[in-house]
């Protein structure tokens, strides 16, 4: 069984949210977005840690967007066979395997006073009370939370390890464990011995006994010493420490990473244990498992715990690798729209799988960054991404804090990029040239065709608001923009037309260059900078060398000649950026208002 759906209502900064999962799903957003909340809703009803006290309501449970006084937190789950839970919740669980589990809080409006109850049943609309959470007995979650004291939980789990261990002990290695337990004392207090002789060690508490002899009499004939191993047997054993062995010897593992691995690994091996018993079926949450770990071994544990740990496991994390180990339809992108976070394409969704499907080779160059931006500007090749990041830099945007994110989809191939972005909600921009292709096939005379004009009115009637019905583009079909004979002279009309399409697309986050990139630079404010960088009399002459190699080419004239960029701040250049920015500041990230899924 597992937890297929939570709807939440009127708790913290979920208002009322819907969220899809997996069996193996991962929880990702920005910070204070409301992972921590969501889980922490799960863990009302599931977690035995929690007492009474913790899952009583505070005012700050109450959503505070709107004046709330009821909670709801109802959980679905789907394939429930196992016998213990359908012994324990008999006529809750439908014939077909379904199963809510709900909590419910409230509180008074003038009082404040407040209260809560449990509810279970096999329809959400036919739910009955009951008593406490008696079900966690067979059904509950453990969770492991980001701010984790490493050393305190190895310490607790390995108690848990010694004593699993001792349980599969047969009779002849319990009685050799019991000859060894007599050994392990005898050469203890030989040790003590020798110990106490150490004059150090002899002599340091004789001050102190002197102060405690001061203050009471009835001590006097008793003195305190440092025994620094002891004689209790079994207190020596649960002292014994987790180390590294390497060639014989013993290293202090004193690394936070490498004891994060082993916190997951005890954990994961307690896990194994409790499913093999078969009695109690076990939700699993962990907040951050890539804590204090390098990105290969972030890599190398997302690809564990979404194919190995047995059960459901809910996943929170900040990182790219663990995030680009999962599948995307197991991803569940928190989003916050006016304090209120909801989940696009609400949760684990086959609209993202299908999104995936179609991006073929290209999984390979999408960094899984931009499943944490809030707005992602998509450019065609690796010379834009250099270039806007350095045209926002010295116009001092700083990209990171409005956590936006530029991409290059590699050629024209902007379609499949802006599907996977709408199945993730994601909000974005577009900069495509103004391309003008021959038309082939034409045996008469030569004819072209206005590419670009034709990509972004195909984007643009696709993904946004559909023109056909309000007139915002007289020219809807492509193949009715009319083709010209002289590539560098279409007619008038036709520049008027094209200059008409640019304007409103760009309202729309769809932007055109006046022809490419490297020629807009070579007719732009620092022209004299590109040609002194190359050495250049001409623009012909340094146009052929900037199309040689686009991308080195722009990495080595920034390198050097950056700051000249601050020229183009009130130029065409800094359009999509300062669009973006615009609708960052206005609340309007998303622009939901104008764009649709195709």
């Amino acid at each position: 069984m597992f937890i297929s759906q939570v709807r939440i209502k009127g708790f913290r900064n979920f208002q009322d949210a819907t969220i899809n999962f997996n069996q193996k799903s991962l929880i990702i957003g920005p910070n204070e977005v409301g992972k921590t909340n969501l889980i922490h809703a799960l863990r009302i009803l599931l977690d035995r840690t929690l007492s009474d006290s913790d899952i009583e309501p505070l005012d700050s449970d109450f959503y505070a967007g709107v004046d709330t006084h009821n909670i709801s937190v109802l959980l679905k789950f789907e394939q429930v066979t196992e016998e213990p839970i359908l012994s324990k919740m008999k006529g809750y669980v439908s014939d077909n395997g379904i199963m809510y589990l709900e909590y419910r809080a409230t509180r008074d409006s003038e009082t404040h006073s407040k209260n809560y109850s449990f509810l279970a049943g096999h329809d959400p609309d036919m739910m009955e009370e009951i008593t406490e959470r008696y079900y966690r007995r067979v059904l509950h979650l453990k969770y492991i939370s980001s701010k984790r004291d490493m050393k305190s939980f190895i310490k607790k789990e390995k108690k848990n390890l010694f004593i699993n261990a001792k349980d599969e002990r047969n009779d002849e290695i319990r009685d050799h464990d019991l000859n060894t337990r007599s050994e392990i004392e005898e050469n203890l207090n030989l040790v003590n011995s020798k110990i106490r002789k150490l004059s150090f060690i002899k002599n340091s508490t004789t001050q102190l006994n002197e102060v405690l002899n001061d203050l009471s009499f009835h001590h006097s004939d008793k003195k305190v010493i440092f025994d620094v191993v002891g004689q209790d047997v079994d207190s020596f054993i649960e002292n014994v420490e987790l180390t590294s062995n390497y060639n014989g010897k013993n290293l202090v593992i004193s690394g936070d990473g490498r004891n994060n691995q082993i916190v997951l690994a005890l954990w994961s091996t307690q896990n194994k244990i409790a499913t093999k018993n078969n009695f109690e079926t076990i939700v699993y949450c962990i907040e951050e498992p890539e804590s204090h770990l390098h990105p290969h071994q972030q890599r190398k544990l997302a690809d564990y715990l979404s194919k190995e740990i047995d059960g459901q496991t809910i996943i929170t994390t900040h990182s790219p690798q663990i995030t680009s180990g999962f599948s995307p339809n197991s991803i569940i992108r928190l989003k916050q729209n006016n304090y209120t976070t909801t989940a696009a394409s609400n949760g684990c969704s086959k609209i993202i799988e299908d999104a995936w499907q179609s991006f073929g080779y290209r999984m390979s160059i999408i960094p899984a960054e931009a499943f944490f931006s809030d707005f992602v500007f998509l450019v065609e090749g690796p010379s834009e991404v250099q270039f806007y990041h350095a045209l926002a830099k010295v116009n001092n945007i700083d990209l990171d804090r409005y956590n936006i994110s530029i991409l290059m989809v590699g050629g024209i191939g902007f379609e499949v990029f802006i599907q996977i972005l709408n199945a993730m909600e994601i909000a974005w921009i577009i900069k495509t040239d103004n391309d003008i292709f021959k038309v082939p096939n034409k045996k008469s005379e030569e004819e072209y065709r206005f590419a670009g004009i034709e990509r972004i009115i195909k984007y643009y009637s696709s993904y946004c608001i559909d023109g056909k019905n309000n007139g915002e583009f007289v020219l809807q079909d492509p193949m009715t923009i009319p083709h010209f004979n002289e590539k560098y002279n279409p007619p008038t009309e036709l520049l008027s037309k094209v200059r008409e399409i640019k304007i409103k697309a760009e309202k729309k986050g769809i932007f055109l260059s006046d022809e490419d990139l490297e020629k807009d630079i070579l007719n732009s404010d620092i022209k004299d900078n590109v040609l002194t960088s190359l050495d250049c009399c001409s623009c012909e002459e340094a146009l052929k060398l900037m199309q040689e190699a686009k991308a080195d080419f722009m990495f080595k004239f920034l390198l050097d000649n950056q700051d000249c960029l601050k020229k183009l701040r009130n130029s065409s250049f800094m359009k999509p950026i300062k669009y973006i920015i615009e609708m960052i500041c206005n609340g309007n990230n998303t622009d939901e208002s104008t764009r649709k899924s195709n």
